[in-house]
């Protein structure tokens, strides 16, 4: 089956209706990108469940749209009938562009997308797919993480410096025959590179089973013994020495009760998923637990750190 792809050119406020419309038009999909990605001019967007953005577009947005490319077939002036009708409903676009999209090995393309990731100069996450890269050092630490439906490849900034977190602890000796939990495992890879760096007990909890299967489905991909659970309420008097959460700020807050309970006298306990301009609030948020400074930022993002 190939798509014909008809990309528009917007501004902020006509992104939204704008693919709205197209999907009204039968569109099979919309995504849109930063017109100026990839350029000094590109402009990172912030946000989460509960915060809605100031703005929820970029100034300059591009609008992708794929349609099935056997109505082409059939009526080979369909894009021109698709202007119309935005025109009729008042989304006149002057500048796009129009391909076709041949069938491909959509799992090869998806793919040949993820490249091996360099957290740090000894640990990597490496595809499945992929083999090691060359030339890396004595002990050399390679998560098999695959991307899935689960949270977590360790592209994103905070899971970054959550792993660059734990192997400081590791190369100060503070991980090793440790117990971990990894609180919103997701994909499992923090818990996963946690029991690779030296920790002995490692526990990994998220509220969505397919979060559950994927970490379970990457720790034996890796050769790891990680204990991926729900909630339960016989976790209630469970605690850890090391305790590490890379959710969002909002549900770090809610949460601060049921994750601080984890915490003994001693542990130490790591946030991420958090924007620096929510540092304070959330400091603020768990100060009758825990003392929580800035350890590290990366693009915007912090990553909270305290002892209790």
């Amino acid at each position: 089956m190939s798509y014909r792809e008809l990309k528009f050119t917007v501004d902020a406020h006509t992104a939204e209706e704008l693919g709205d419309a197209l999907i009204e038009l039968g569109a099979l999909s919309i995504s849109v990108e930063d017109a100026q990605a990839d350029t000094p001019e590109e402009a990172p967007l912030y946000g989460e469940p509960g915060m809605t953005p100031t703005l929820e577009a970029w100034n300059e947005s591009i609008v992708q749209a794929l349609f099935d490319d056997a109505l082409w077939q059939k009526y080979p002036q369909h894009t021109e009938a698709i202007l119309a009708e935005l025109i009729q409903n008042g989304l006149a676009v002057d500048v796009y562009t129009e391909n076709i999209l041949a069938d491909q090995n959509w799992v090869e393309l998806t793919q040949s997308q993820f490249e091996p990731i360099s957290i740090t100069e000894r640990m990597w996450v490496v595809p499945s797919w992929h083999s090691k890269p060359e030339g890396l050092p004595k002990g050399a630490i390679c998560l098999a993480v695959d991307p899935g439906l689960a949270f977590g490849t360790g592209s994103h900034p905070t899971t970054k410096l959550c792993l660059q977190w734990l192997e400081k602890l590791s190369d100060n000796r503070q991980l090793l025959n440790t117990s971990v939990l990894d609180y919103g495992c997701g994909s499992g890879i923090l818990a996963i590179a946690a029991k690779k760096l030296g920790a002995a007990n490692v526990v990994g909890i998220d509220i969505d089973p397919q979060a559950i299967v994927a970490g379970q489905q990457n720790a034996e991909q890796n050769s790891v013994d990680v204990a991926f659970t729900l909630p339960d309420h016989s976790q209630a008097d469970q605690t850890f020495q090391i305790v590490v959460a890379n959710i969002l700020a909002n549900p770090l807050q809610v949460l601060s009760p049921a994750i601080c309970s984890f915490l003994k006298l001693g542990s130490r306990l790591a946030l991420s998923g958090i924007l620096e301009r929510q540092a304070n609030d959330v400091i603020a948020t768990y100060a009758p637990w825990i003392k929580l400074t800035v350890a590290d930022h990366s693009d915007g993002w912090v990553l909270l750190v305290g002892q209790r």
